[in-house]
């Protein structure tokens, strides 16, 4: 359940684009996001030696799938100079300590098992580490302080941009939200526009072939990255989506359907066949 609240983000060296620090100001968690380039500015904090939680994340590329890998050390910093010494795909790193230095091993253990299997439920980033192992094993109550920390967690690394434990909108989604459908060249998708993006919904079909003219090399690339990622899959003499997948835009999802150029905004509709941009402008009309 969703509720209002205060988050600070704090940026230490003044610049917007690099190490920025975020913290519920009611909470004893605190997330560094850093840039690569400017691990060094990180290692120069106190933070760095702690107990930690961190996510790296590939290069955010349009529509193409974005890779993350999650860990814990007991000195976080230390990690993530060896992390960039043997890792080459991570382009940020996203690091969560204690206020109060009060995480300890047994912690981050938990809070590392847990992660990693919200990431696989969510989805939406192409983890890494495989699977999650066994759940450690964690004391009641401790294990209840690891699920307040990891809800901070959560809601902060969303907020910095990078919602890898977050659901799915198809997963929360309210029963009388819109779906659209998309049956152009053969395919036979569904979909539900959020405010993050639009999903197509897991067992949507999918044209097999590109057209002549109107397949560009970067929507060939796409589809490809798709099927290897698991995303696309054979069933049968069809081409299906096998779990839910987040395009950035109607259009990225659409064209990823259609195998072609496309309008999402046109070429997604309501069961009646009303295009999507009409559907969206006359929900914004009746809300108002």
């Amino acid at each position: 359940m969703t509720k209002p609240q205060t988050i600070q983000i704090f940026l230490p060296f003044g610049n917007p684009q690099g190490t920025r620090v975020a913290e519920i100001t009611t909470r004893t968690v605190r997330v560094f996001d850093i840039p690569r380039k400017l691990l060094s500015e990180f290692l120069n904090m106190t933070e760095s030696t702690q107990v930690g939680l961190y996510f790296l994340f590939s290069e955010v590329d349009n529509e193409e799938s974005i890779s993350c890998y999650i860990g814990q050390s007991g000195d976080v910093g230390k990690r993530l100079q060896q992390h960039h010494q043997k890792k080459d795909f991570w382009h940020r790193a996203i690091v969560a300590v204690s206020l109060t230095n009060t995480i300890t091993d047994t912690h981050a253990k938990y809070l590392e098992w847990a992660s990693i299997r919200l990431g696989q439920e969510s989805g939406r980033y192409q983890l890494e580490n495989g699977n999650s192992g066994s759940k450690p094993h964690t004391p009641a109550p401790l294990e209840a302080d690891c699920e307040e920390i990891l809800e901070t967690i959560r809601v902060l690394i969303s907020t910095m941009g990078f919602p890898v434990l977050e659901p799915l909108p198809s997963h929360t989604i309210d029963r009388q939200s819109t779906t659209y459908y998309c049956t152009a060249r053969g395919s036979n998708a569904r979909g539900i526009l959020s405010s993050e993006g639009f999903t197509v919904l897991k067992d949507s079909i999918c044209a097999i072939k590109p057209t002549a003219k109107a397949t560009p090399q970067s929507i060939k690339t796409r589809r490809q990255k798709l099927k290897d990622s698991g995303v696309l899959v054979m069933d049968g003499d069809k081409l299906v989506f096998a779990r839910d997948y987040l395009f950035q835009s109607p259009s990225g999802a659409s064209c990823s359907v259609i195998y072609r150029t496309s309008n999402g905004w046109t070429d997604w509709k309501t069961a009646d066949g009303v295009d999507l941009a009409t559907s969206e402008e006359k929900t914004i009309i009746q809300s108002n």
